[in-house]
């Protein structure tokens, strides 16, 4: 696989003599973390994370093509791996993270392949903690995973206001396990199996910004996650805004989930409001509580995080982290996304805390 990668970083490189630019880029975030309370022995677990630390570790390659009148051939495929071991992640795709090629234009982008759904676009600039290791994704790990197999997208941005879509004739194709793989390929004569969709309307300026996004996606057989039918549906609807006031960033935003699969309480509401202050150019603190409600049910968890970040130079940082998980209800979710294993019993509550190293290239 060595021999690959470099193989095809020197073709990507030497495309320059033929009017092509092309990147080789990529990060690497290695954290150690401690979490309480796991399991039916209520013991504490010390491990270094796989998944993410303060952001997913990946290497992608990026490529152009400048076709005249504004108009560009565009390549981007890019792996997530963990650096704890040196596997691959999003279920062991070789390009599992993004892999499309397409157009961009003053009237936008148009792609097909793997790729990012609007959902992700939509609560980029509001989820302050983002795909941190205490984060939105130890509520909903579908949130830093919204991407899709087979898709069609477009999006483009005009004056500040951002539209958007995405359309897959087969939403997932591996089989690895919720959410890495969910096992629904589609592609098959059900025009409803295993489709996805979503649309973006967002709008951004200085001062603040906002943000309307809708993502579906469909079951088909053998899906994971209960939805084994192309009659089933799981819709999360994303409302957000921030604002910046000088050093501060505040926002604010609500997912809302409608969930076919789920027999016991099939709507969900995750609440977020976060902040994020820019102490001084090199030292950033951030902190974001959660909210997480299935309505007529008991099921209930909030989570509080924070974050210090202090940057050692353009490209690398150090970071600590705390999290903290109340569950109630029959729900056990874990307070880390780092890596699977940490779950407490249901009803209670855990501590994490994780220090960590990134780098970026």
């Amino acid at each position: 696989m060595k021999r690959r990668l470099a193989a095809l970083a020197c073709a990507l490189a030497s495309t320059g003599a033929l009017g092509q630019s092309a990147v080789v880029y990529g990060l690497v975030d290695v954290a150690v973390e401690h979490v309480t309370h796991v399991g039916a022995s209520g013991g504490g677990l010390n491990r270094m994370a796989s998944a993410t630390g303060s952001l997913p570790s990946r290497i992608g390659f990026r490529a152009s093509e400048d076709l005249g009148d504004g108009l560009s051939a565009v390549v981007v495929i890019e792996q997530g791996f963990a650096p704890n071991a040196g596997t691959f992640t999003q279920g062991g795709r070789a390009f599992g993270r993004q892999s499309y090629v397409g157009f961009v234009a003053p009237w936008g982008s148009l792609a097909v392949g793997r790729q990012y759904t609007m959902l992700y676009w939509s609560i980029l600039d509001a989820d302050i903690l983002g795909t941190n290791i205490y984060g939105s994704g130890s509520l909903d790990a579908y949130i830093p995973n919204a991407r899709a197999d087979n898709a069609i997208t477009y999006r483009g941005t005009f004056s500040g206001l951002t539209v958007g879509a995405t359309f897959s004739l087969g939403r997932d194709s591996v089989s690895a396990g919720s959410p890495a793989g969910t096992n629904c390929p589609g592609e098959g004569s059900d025009s409803r199996e295993c489709r996805e969709w979503s649309a973006l309307l967002k709008y951004d300026n200085p001062a603040w910004g906002a943000a309307l996004a809708v993502d579906q996606i469909r079951g088909g057989p053998g899906a994971f996650a209960n939805l084994t039918s192309s009659a089933l549906q799981d819709r999360r609807l994303s409302v957000n805004g921030y604002v910046n006031v000088a050093n501060l960033r505040l926002a604010v935003g609500l997912v809302r989930r409608d969930n076919d699969a789920s027999a016991v309480a099939p709507r969900s509401d995750l609440w977020y409001l976060g902040a994020l202050y820019a102490a001084t150019p090199t030292l950033k603190i951030d902190a974001e509580a959660f909210r997480l409600a299935f309505k007529g049910s008991a099921n209930r968890a909030t989570l509080f995080a924070g974050r210090a970040t202090y940057s050692l130079s353009k490209r690398t940082a150090l970071y600590a982290t705390l999290g903290h998980i109340d569950n109630a209800g029959a729900l056990a979710l874990s307070v880390s996304a780092g890596a699977p294993g940490s779950n407490p019993l249901p009803g209670t509550g855990q501590i994490g805390l994780a220090t960590g190293l990134r780098h970026s290239f």
